[in-house]
Formats: C-alpha cells, sequence, structure tokens
C-alpha cells in the first residue's frame, strides 16, 4: 500500500472520530446547561401576603318584633293593624321612608290550646308580628335602636331576644375595593420574599404560581357591628435567582 493510500485511509478514521468526540463534548454542555436551568427553575420560595381593612357598614336589616293578644280573632286582627301602625310612624319619625319598611305575616298562636281549665291564659290568642326595616342610612338606624323603647310606651311589646329578631350590619361593597386590596396582598408577598432572598443572598424572579384566597368580612369587635374587617391572603411560589 502506498503512502497516499495509507493517509487517504487514516484521515477517513480520524475525522469521523473527532467529529465525534466535539458533538459529545457539545452534547455534554448542552445537557448540563440544560440541567442547571431546570435546577434554577427548580428554586423558589412560597410567602403568604396579607390585605386587611376597616370599613363601615353600608346597610342594616333591623327586624322589629312584637306581639299582640286578644280573646277575638277578629279583634286581635284589629290590634294587628293598630301596632303595624304604631311602628311604621316610629320609623317615619326617626327619619325613614315607608319603600324601606315592610310587613312580615303575622304567626298566630291559640294559647289556650291543650291547656286545663283552670290554666287558661288571660288572652286566648297571641299574634307575633315583625316590621323589616332595611336602609342604608347607618346612622340613623343606630339613633332608632337607641330610642325604641318609645315604641314599649306607645303600647308596643317588643319581643326581639331571638337571633333571628337582631339586627344585620353588611358590608355590600366589596367589589369596589377587591383590586386595590388583592393588590396588596400580591405587594406584601413580594415584600416577604425579597427578605427571603436577600437573607439566602439571592433575587426575587417571576411569579411561579399564585392562589388567592378567600374575602372575610368580620365585625371589628362584638359590640361594634356597624365596623367591618375585610381581609385577604394571597399564597405566591417566586422564583429565586
Amino acid at each position: 500500500m502506498t503512502q497516499t493510500n495509507h493517509s487517504a485511509s487514516h484521515s477517513r478514521f480520524v475525522i469521523p472520530s473527532l467529529a465525534f468526540v466535539v458533538g459529545m463534548a457539545a452534547f455534554g454542555f448542552i445537557a448540563r446547561h440544560t440541567v442547571l436551568s431546570a435546577k434554577k427553575f427548580d428554586e423558589f420560595v412560597t410567602v403568604k401576603g396579607l390585605s386587611e381593612r376597616e370599613v363601615p357598614a353600608n346597610l342594616v336589616i333591623w327586624p322589629i318584633a312584637f306581639s299582640v293578644t286578644d280573646n277575638d280573632l277578629t279583634l286581635l286582627q284589629a290590634q294587628i293593624q293598630k301596632a303595624r301602625t304604631t311602628v311604621q310612624q316610629f320609623l317615619t319619625e326617626q327619619g325613614f321612608k315607608a319603600e324601606e319598611f315592610s310587613n312580615s305575616p303575622p304567626q298566630i298562636d291559640d294559647l289556650a290550646s291543650g291547656t286545663a281549665e283552670d290554666q287558661k291564659p288571660a288572652f286566648r290568642y297571641r299574634a307575633n308580628l315583625t316590621v323589616l326595616l332595611r336602609s342604608a342610612k347607618v346612622v340613623e338606624l343606630k339613633s332608632a335602636m337607641e330610642a325604641s323603647d318609645k315604641l314599649v310606651l306607645r303600647g308596643i311589646a317588643l319581643t326581639g331576644g331571638e337571633y333571628k329578631s337582631r339586627p344585620q350590619f353588611l358590608f355590600t361593597g366589596l367589589n369596589e375595593i377587591k383590586p386595590e386590596m388583592i393588590g396588596e396582598a400580591n405587594r406584601n408577598a413580594r415584600k416577604a420574599a425579597e427578605k427571603f432572598a436577600e437573607d439566602s443572598q439571592a433575587k426575587v424572579g417571576a411569579i411561579r404560581h399564585a392562589v388567592q384566597g378567600p374575602f372575610e368580612i368580620n365585625d371589628v369587635d362584638p359590640s361594634s357591628p356597624d365596623r367591618k374587617i375585610v381581609r385577604v391572603v394571597t399564597t405566591v411560589d417566586f422564583y429565586l435567582q
């Protein structure tokens, strides 16, 4: 075999071998870079952000419960009409309009049913009544509640001891403050992540995953049902760089 042929044959083996080595090196570099990138994206921190604010109630529902009694159903009906008129007049005097209150159907009890003759009550029938006031005039309603003893002086037997008869103070403006509160919660979550990253000598990157919790509306305290605390918590995963 001549020297020329030997050189050509050698080149045919060497060139593919070099290409294979270079290819494997490039593949190793790419694979290592891919692993490092994947590992980088696995590094994240989970934090929570809180947004909380105090707001006034803007709607009140006040069930004014009372009762009337009589021995005759026809006379009882007259008592019902008279008592309802008295309560409605009181509400009008307190600054409320007719469209803000309504009458619930009466619940009539036969007090003599099932009792012995010598235990008959003074009145056979009792009608339990409710005038429902629904108003955005929170301040006026609180004043009316404080002045409700005037109804007693006018002959109205109030029966508001039951839970269903208690006034409800509500806040209905949640949609108006939702966007701002969510933004505040997210900003607070990022601040918490930045503090964690600072302690870990890292930097906060993009959001990996985020979950918004439900909005909660509660009384500021049991004695202030007209003041509400609105609260939301977001849980956010941030990538660390």
